[in-house]
């Protein structure tokens, strides 16, 4: 039998498990309700970030195009798009010697870029000893932090003077000098970007193409680049868009002037150059086509885009 205190003994012990059940649900409730709306707050201060990038390019595109269409129409689309001379002092204003002049600098670009950045990704994923990897791959990667008035003080001192000697031509800027420049900047990205891709390929694939007799060069290029192509792409993507936007290392090096090219060794200016030079002076309707030409720049590279991915989305098929 128990006494009168055991019993109660029990009894209060029982109450207050009693007590905490009454207590903590409405703590819960609470709490949950306000993780609810911090989780809800973050949800939308990342929504507010992803949407500045868009936020970003419809503000500019429409800036661009409100700026330069009216110079555009008022010049006449075919005589600005079509035209070959330059001259705003007699308000004649033709980009076709800009716009061929950025495709073959860019076309320069991926011709000397696009190779060595290919091959040193298949280097670095593939063939290199890891010690090497330490070396070479913060190189690379030292490039893309490297100032682009630092690549085009390098061109001119060093690429320009090299190609008037060694051609034997009286001024080393020309579009020679400017390929060999964004073939370099283009470097980091294909490299970095191949590699990546190179080394998303299954080890299986790797492993089925040597166990049925091929050598390690062979699975390379037979097995593990057309895996890898649609990644490899993309990479060539972004080195284009670099090549085709950059600006001061291409006016150090390219000799600027708004002709038609000619030759390797001629000068030529770029789309992005002409804005650069002459925006700091020009006023009036020599202002507003400096702007058509950013219209017609940022059409160009839209159009290089959609193509290129269209070509990278049918890689990866």
């Amino acid at each position: 039998m128990m006494n009168v205190d055991e019993v109660a003994t029990m009894v209060e012990v029982e109450e207050e498990p009693a007590k905490r059940k009454k207590i903590v649900p409405g703590k819960t409730v609470n709490s949950s309700k306000w993780r609810a709306i911090w989780e809800k707050i973050i949800e939308i201060f990342f929504f507010l970030c992803a949407s500045t990038a868009v936020i970003s390019v419809i503000v500019i595109t429409i800036y661009i195009f409100a700026q330069g269409t009216p110079a555009i129409l008022k010049i006449g689309p075919l005589k600005f798009v079509l035209g070959k001379l330059w001259r705003p002092e007699a308000e004649i204003f033709g980009v076709l010697p800009m716009i061929i002049g950025s495709i073959y600098a860019t076309l320069g670009a991926i011709i000397i870029g696009v190779p060595i950045g290919i091959f040193t990704a298949i280097f670095l994923s593939e063939l290199a000893p890891g010690w090497l990897i330490k070396i070479v791959r913060p190189a690379v990667e030292l490039l893309a932090g490297i100032p682009s008035v630092i690549y085009g003080f390098f061109g001119l001192v060093i690429i320009v003077p090299l190609i008037e000697d060694k051609l034997n031509v009286s001024a080393g800027n020309s579009l020679l000098a400017a390929s060999i420049i964004l073939g370099i900047m283009i470097l980091p990205t294909v490299v970095s970007i191949s590699e990546a891709a190179i080394r998303a390929v299954p080890q299986s694939y790797k492993e089925g193409s040597l166990a049925m007799g091929a050598s390690h060069i062979q699975t390379i290029f037979k097995v593990i680049l057309p895996a890898a192509r649609s990644g490899i792409l993309a990479a060539v993507v972004l080195g284009i868009g670099r090549a085709v936007g950059e600006t001061m290392a291409v006016i150090l090096v390219a000799g600027n002037a708004p002709m038609m090219p000619k030759a390797l060794t001629g000068p030529i200016r770029t789309l992005t150059a002409n804005i650069a030079i002459e925006m700091g002076y020009a006023y009036g309707l020599h202002r507003e086509a400096l702007f058509g030409s950013g219209v017609i720049l940022f059409i160009f590279i839209m159009m290089l885009n959609i193509i290129l991915n269209v070509s990278t989305y049918k890689a990866g098929e």
